[in-house]
């Protein structure tokens, strides 16, 4: 099934034969197809992302580190919202804080004072911040930092390195020949509806390679305005490799700007850029920024971000006060409750524990990363066998109540109750695997499409 264009009919016969499980989710599915163009708000939330006809497709609710589907099934979410949840789902402190402030009032027709507070709490936390901007969310971040680094710079070129949203300026890397998003993202995504024009004025460059982000910044001597990247998602960046890339954007007077949307404040309390040591120009932030609510900020030196007052950067939602609220909640519980520190210690242990039992199956897996973000690697050169385990382990970790992809996005409200479930229901997927391994009967275990590859980024 192409993912960019769903099939109405996405299978039927697969919808009938292994669907029971899930049925509900399924018929709703089944129905948004016909209302929804693409079935969903969001690639990630796409079914053929997960075990699709065994994963869950709908909640109903949540509540902490759990939620529970339409059929009635409870699953620890370890996709943590897409990473918009760092403390859990309905945590009360924020939970209470915008409930207040809906009482007081959510959309003025003057300023709130919120936004003063919120952009001197994040001057006062992420070494980049000078001036503040607000959004709604991660790709509206990205298009008002592209906007500020054109306007400010008076250039028009973009380098680019990872996933950064939705909007022309991005997918216009893909109006060229070489399809350069098929790299970044996934094959297949066609750039309709952007502008033809605006071919070759985003450009990008592979993560971890200092050489050729020089020569691209030299053949387009005197016309790029940024370079966007993600500092890191699974694992650290190339020693001095970020150290790097900011002398050649200073080299070049191209700003540098850090995509911390999906990375946040899980790292450190000063973001990505706290973590690794290396200060942009730019960066931008949502997600667990507010804990699931919608926003999103731009940060950045006063030189780039002041000329952004001539600019028309406009919008009436960007500083509605429960955005506002909730930001400053949530960056208050980080703080107090040391939650970067937490999902370390956590982090560390669920990949111990993963580990152990790969090894008692037997089974040639390894869980790696990053603490806070830990990753299943199956060690198999054949990507067609890798994509078959990664669907097969997503299925049965599924069908034990643990919701997500072959990876641990990490939240507050996951605990020792979780730790013992998950690893629990890993031993058993894994064995499950070393079944089907060895006796080669891997295909015959799926009960459904293999998943579509998810995004494909170089930042590792």
């Amino acid at each position: 099934m192409n993912d960019f264009l769903v099939r109405r009919d996405y299978n039927a016969s697969m919808h009938q034969t292994h669907t029971t499980r899930v049925a509900r989710s399924m018929e709703l599915y089944a129905r948004a197809l016909e209302l929804i163009p693409g079935g969903t708000q969001l690639i990630s939330r796409r079914p053929s992302r997960y075990a699709c006809g065994v994963s869950p497709v709908y909640a109903a609710r949540a509540k902490g580190a759990r939620f529970w589907d339409v059929d009635g099934h409870e699953y620890i979410d370890w996709a943590s919202g897409i990473a918009a949840i760092i403390l859990g789902y309905c945590d009360p402190f924020v939970d209470e804080a915008v409930c207040e402030q809906i009482h007081r009032g959510v959309n003025f027709s003057i300023s709130s004072d919120l936004e003063v507070e919120l952009a001197e709490l994040l001057v006062r936390t992420i070494p980049c911040a000078e001036m503040v901007r607000y959004t709604k969310g991660g790709g509206d971040a990205c298009a008002v930092a592209v906007r500020i680094a054109r306007g400010t710079t008076g250039r028009d070129k973009i380098l680019f390195c990872g996933y950064h949203g939705w909007h022309d300026w991005y997918l216009a890397a893909n109006l060229d020949a070489d399809a350069n998003l098929n790299n970044h993202l996934f094959p297949g995504i066609e750039a309709i509806g952007v502008p033809k024009v605006l071919a070759g004025t985003a450009i990008p460059f592979p993560f971890g390679d200092l050489t050729h982000l020089g020569e691209t910044l030299d053949r387009h001597r005197g016309e790029v305005a940024a370079v966007i990247m993600e500092p890191l998602r699974s694992q650290l960046p190339p020693e001095g490799y970020l150290a790097g890339v900011a002398r050649l954007c200073r080299e070049h007077g191209a700003v540098l700007i850090f995509d911390e949307v999906s990375s946040g404040f899980r790292c450190g309390l000063q973001g990505a850029q706290g973590f690794v040591g290396i200060t942009p120009d730019m960066a931008v932030f949502a997600k667990s920024i507010s804990n699931g609510y919608p926003f999103g900020v731009v940060v950045g030196r006063r030189a780039v971000m002041e000329p952004a007052a001539r600019m028309f950067i406009s919008s009436t939602y960007w500083s509605d006060a429960i955005g506002l609220r909730a930001a400053l909640a949530t960056l208050h519980e980080i703080r107090r409750r040391d939650v970067p520190a937490q999902l370390h210690r956590f982090g560390a242990q669920l990949q111990d524990e993963i580990n152990a039992a790969a090894r008692d199956a037997g089974l040639a897996v390894h869980c790696g990363g990053l603490s806070f973000y830990p990753q299943l690697q199956f060690e198999t050169s054949d990507p067609q066998l890798k994509t078959l385990l990664s669907t097969l382990y997503i299925q049965e970790m599924a069908k034990r109540g643990c919701h997500g992809y072959a990876s641990f996005c990490l939240n507050a409200a996951q605990g020792t109750d979780e730790l013992a479930q998950t690893v629990a229901a890993a031993a058993a997927t894994f064995a499950v695997l070393q079944t089907g391994s060895s006796s080669g009967t891997l295909k015959q275990l799926l009960e459904c499409e293999l998943r579509q590859e998810s995004f494909r980024r170089l930042v590792k």
